[in-house]
């Protein structure tokens, strides 16, 4: 476990949000994958009949929002989604000397993030895209958006799954610890819909696409009205299978089809929720506590947006019965699961109304298993 004391007041002193125009609600969800099911098990009744394959099943926005606590989710394009003979968003490939999409999404959030925290890029000198998902292996997303933006330093990706923002958020903070950086932008663009498996009634209905991103930087630097102090950061991983997307560029060399059974997103979600929930709120608990808190006084927690009842848990071990969502806020129903980006979301849309001594925590977890916190508290400047 990756433990961080800072030496130094750093602080989260802006964040954007930039949400795509386009939504997809559960029912139209449903219609465009029971539509499919049947193409499919019409197509292939023969061997359904045989017991050579097995029918596809129906589902149902009730079953979605019962299992998920999702309602909707945003997308990048809708166009391909809900069409029972595709089945996965249209995105036209782009020319090489035209901006990513990627890069585009994180953009837009980042300018939000600048705004707020009243820097210009000439402020930065570190950029950090973390993402579940990235659209290349090089050149770095990172590096192309610090090059729109016209910032002089370094940038670099990482990826830790859904933990990739936290983690990101972290290796700011070391950076300006150290001294490595005055002020860093990170940025968590999460392009998850191309990576769904729409034709699969267990997770087609898990993802949405959305941007964030935060400004940290020295608290004698910032000149915003008020920001949040991060007292401290951790991090730990444990080697689980049980989320795990097989996509990947070696499949070529196997001979086997990269878009295949298996190759994209999936999960054992009972076994998930059933390790991650007390691993999570261990992490959490341990963490305040070294911050001087306990953790039922924390006056808001922005966990992970994966599933609303892995948060209720999470939040009923952390608060006993003073767990509400008003102190641990959900923005899935509206958003699904972002990948990373969830915990800042839900921060970027409930913090302003907290005072000046409030404290909070951000955290997120999945995949790996990862596990990554900020314990932070606001303070006026």
């Amino acid at each position: 476990m990756s433990e961080n004391k800072l030496p130094r007041s750093i602080v989260i002193s802006g964040t954007g949000l930039w949400t795509p125009p386009e939504s997809i609600s559960n029912e139209e969800l449903v219609d465009a994958y029971n539509a499919h099911a049947a193409l499919y098990n019409r197509k292939n009744a023969a061997k359904i009949e045989a017991g050579e394959l097995a029918a596809k099943p129906e589902s149902s926005a009730e079953f979605i929002e019962k299992a998920s606590g999702i309602k909707s989710r945003f997308v990048v394009s809708r166009e391909g989604i809900l069409d029972p003979e595709r089945m996965r968003p249209y995105l036209p490939e782009r020319a090489e000397d035209e901006l990513c999409l990627q890069a585009e999404m994180g953009l837009k959030a980042a300018k939000l993030a600048l705004e707020k925290a009243g820097k210009k890029p000439e402020d930065i000198d570190m950029v950090v895209v973390g993402a579940s998902y990235l659209q290349r292996a090089y050149p770095a997303i990172a590096i192309e958006t610090q090059g729109a933006l016209g910032i002089d330093g370094f940038a670099f990706d990482m990826e830790v799954a859904c933990s990739s923002a936290t983690f990101s958020l972290q290796r700011a903070v070391d950076a300006i610890s150290s001294g490595a950086a005055r002020a860093v932008l990170v940025i968590n663009p999460e392009l998850a819909s191309p990576q769904v498996d729409y034709t699969d009634r267990d997770s087609h209905f898990i993802f949405g696409d959305v941007a964030v991103a935060s400004v940290v930087e020295r608290r004698e630097s910032c000149s915003a009205d008020s920001a949040w102090e991060v007292l401290g950061t951790r991090a730990k991983t444990v080697y689980s299978n049980n989320i795990r997307s097989n996509f990947g560029y070696t499949a070529r060399a196997a001979d086997v089809d990269p878009f295949g059974p298996g190759k994209l997103f999936r999960q054992n979600g009972r076994k998930v929720f059933k390790e991650v929930c007390p691993m999570a709120a261990a992490h959490i608990e341990d963490h305040v506590r070294e911050a001087g808190s306990e953790p039922a006084e924390v006056r808001r927690y922005w966990l992970h947006q994966a599933n609303i009842n892995m948060n209720n848990l999470i939040a009923k071990k952390l608060m006993g019965d003073g767990a509400n969502e008003e102190r641990a806020p959900i923005v899935l129903d509206r958003y699904a699961n972002t990948g990373c980006a969830g915990s800042v979301i839900a921060f970027n849309l409930h913090s302003d109304d907290l005072q000046p001594g409030d404290r909070g925590v951000i955290c997120s977890f999945g995949a790996g298993y990862s596990i990554g916190s900020l314990v932070v508290e606001k303070i006026a400047l």
